[in-house]
Parts: C-alpha cells; structure tokens; sequence
C-alpha cells in the first residue's frame, strides 16, 4: 500500500494572515475579560459609616436651613400677590364707578345736543335762563373733563398693578421651584443617611447614637432647673426656660414648634416665648442681635456652627447649649464644643 503523505501546512500571509492575528487578539481579550473569583467591596467600618452619615446630616441640614428661608420668602411673595389682587379689585371697582358716571353724563349730552346751541338760543322764551344753563353746563363739562383725566389715570394704575402682580406671580413660581428644590435634597441626604445606618449591626447604631451626634441631657423639664448661671435679662431667662421645656422633643426639618424642631426653629420658637421675633433660619438670625465673643457668652445667647453658618443652639451656660440636633437626635443639652464653633449673638 502506498504511504499516506501528510498535507503540509502553508504559512498565512496576505488577508489570511490579518484575520488570524485578529481573532488572536480578541480572543485573549475575552479570556483576559473572564471573570475570576468574585471580589465584592469592603463593607465600611462602623467609623467609616458615622463619618459619611454626620457629613450627610450637616449637608441635609444646611438644605433644611436653605429650605426654611426659600418657604419663608415664598410666603412672603404669596401675601404680596394676595395684597396686588386685591388692590387691583378695589381699583377696578373705581373705575367702574367713573366710567359709569361718564356713560350716563354721555349720553345725556347725546340726547341734547341734538340742536345747535344759537338756534336754541334764539328759540327760547328765556333767553336769560338759556344763558345760565349754558354756563353750568360749560362748568359741569369741566368738571367731566377731569373726571375723564382721572378715568384714564386710573385706567394706568390698574394697568401697573396688575402687571406688579404679574411680575409677582412669576417670582412667587420661582421661590416655589427652590423651595422643592431644596426639599428634594434634604430627603436624599436623609434617605442615604438611613440607608448608612442600617448597615450597622444594632451594637454599632447603639454606639452611633452615643456618640457626637447623639450625646447630652434630653431630660424634659418645666424650665431651667435652679442654680444655673443667671440670664442677662427678663427675656433672655424666659427663651431659655422655653428651651428646657422643649428637651426630648424629636428633631424634624422644617420645624418650629410646639411638639417638634429644627435648629433654628427651636431658636426662633424659644425667643417668640420671650416676646421677641426672630428670622427664620440660622444664616439671618446670626445677624439678629450684637455679636459677641466666646468669652463673652450668657445664657439666652445664640450660638452657631460650621463654616457655613448651618447650625444653631440656644446657649444655657457652663459651656451647654440646648439644641436641636439632628432627624433621630430629640433636642438635648450638649457642650459647644461639640462641634465647629462659628459666631455668637446676643438677641437682646
């Protein structure tokens, strides 16, 4: 039998060549690409976990602060378009009023003047009485000629009212559109800040909410317990008597009282108890009152934090405050050097 020879392998070139080198090339790509042994992320730490979860609190509540002050000037405008309408509808009912009276006189003078005033002159029997009822109706027309000018001047202030309260409406949309602006961001920051916390284990959230965020006296009381540093003033002694009442109440955003807070509407609630109005957020009322030093601090003081002026507490001496802290934190007596000391007031 004759011997089978092998078919000898010929070397690619050309095309040949550059099709194989491709699928060389993508197929140690795509074994390169193969998954091997699952490696999932490091769950964070407990620390880890708190250090994200108070960065998303101080940027929630300088939202909350952001949000407060939005409402505040969107209720504002809301009143002043409410005022604009209505000025509106009292014009326009006086110059209802005065067309009305120029229609009537109009059309009286329609129905008289249907004959020349020198042949009723010279057709009438008294030509004495003509002449006086002619110069009381030259005067009677000066007295519409302005009627008319103030018609048409009232017709312009109806005119710039309304185009005021036009003007209004579109700022009042604008407001309202930050206002949920800032309303969608405090619920994401809060909603990632919950997600945070449940990874803890229930030792962990235990140690979480005894620490900086979570510390302090929420004991409520009927007022400021005796033998504390005395108020500087009647009013000052009366907010932080409030303020002792409000201990253990639950933090919300947006809040100002009775039965829960905010930072700035514990504050704000705390001083309308003495009498006293305050703005509404922490960034105007830090300019409410006379600054004072550290060093000078007195209970009734307000005292605020971070560099951005997002959190504030009600001073109560001994180097304490009252505040409310945080969503899950109920208002409580905490030291000011808790956290970045920013500025004091003194309200009054």
């Amino acid at each position: 039998m004759a011997a089978h020879r092998k078919t000898k392998q010929r070397p690619h070139t050309g095309t040949a060549a550059r099709t194989a080198a491709t699928l060389a090339l993508a197929g140690a790509a795509t074994a390169a690409a193969l998954p091997g042994p699952a490696h999932a992320d490091p769950a964070p730490t407990a620390a880890q976990v708190k250090a994200r979860v108070d960065r998303l609190y101080r940027e929630a509540e300088a939202a909350t602060e952001q949000y407060n002050g939005a409402k505040e000037k969107a209720a504002a405008t809301a009143r002043s378009v409410d005022a604009l309408r209505d000025e509106a509808a009292r014009r326009t009912e006086r110059l209802n009023t005065a067309r009305q009276a120029l229609g009537a006189y109009a059309a009286a003078q329609y129905r008289s003047s249907g004959i020349d005033p020198a042949l009723q002159l010279a057709l009438s029997s008294d030509p004495d009485q003509y002449l006086r009822r002619a110069a009381y109706v030259e005067r009677a027309g000066e007295r519409r000629a302005t009627e008319l000018r103030t018609v048409r001047r009232q017709v312009a202030d109806v005119a710039q009212v309304r185009a005021e309260a036009a003007g209004q409406l579109r700022e009042l949309a604008a407001r309202r559109a930050a206002l949920k602006e800032h309303k969608d961001t405090v619920r994401a920051k809060l909603a990632e800040a919950r997600r945070l916390l449940a990874r803890l284990t229930p030792a962990e959230r235990a140690a979480f909410d005894a620490s900086e965020g979570g510390r302090g006296d929420v004991h409520a009381g009927r007022g400021a317990p005796r033998g504390l540093t005395a108020a500087p003033g009647s009013r000052a002694a009366q907010a932080v008597a409030f303020a002792y009442t409000a201990l253990g109440k639950p933090y919300v955003w947006g809040a100002t009282g009775p039965s829960s807070f905010d930072c700035s509407g514990l504050t704000q609630a705390a001083w309308r108890a003495a009498g006293v109005s305050l703005p509404r957020t922490t960034y105007t009322q830090i300019n409410a009152g006379r600054r004072v030093s550290r060093s000078e601090l007195a209970p009734g003081d307000l005292v605020f934090f971070y560099s951005g002026i997002s959190h504030v507490g009600l001073y109560i001496g001994n180097g304490r405050m009252i505040h409310a802290p945080r969503p899950g934190a109920p208002v409580r007596i905490a030291p000011i050097d808790q956290m970045p000391f920013a500025g004091a007031t003194r309200v009054a």
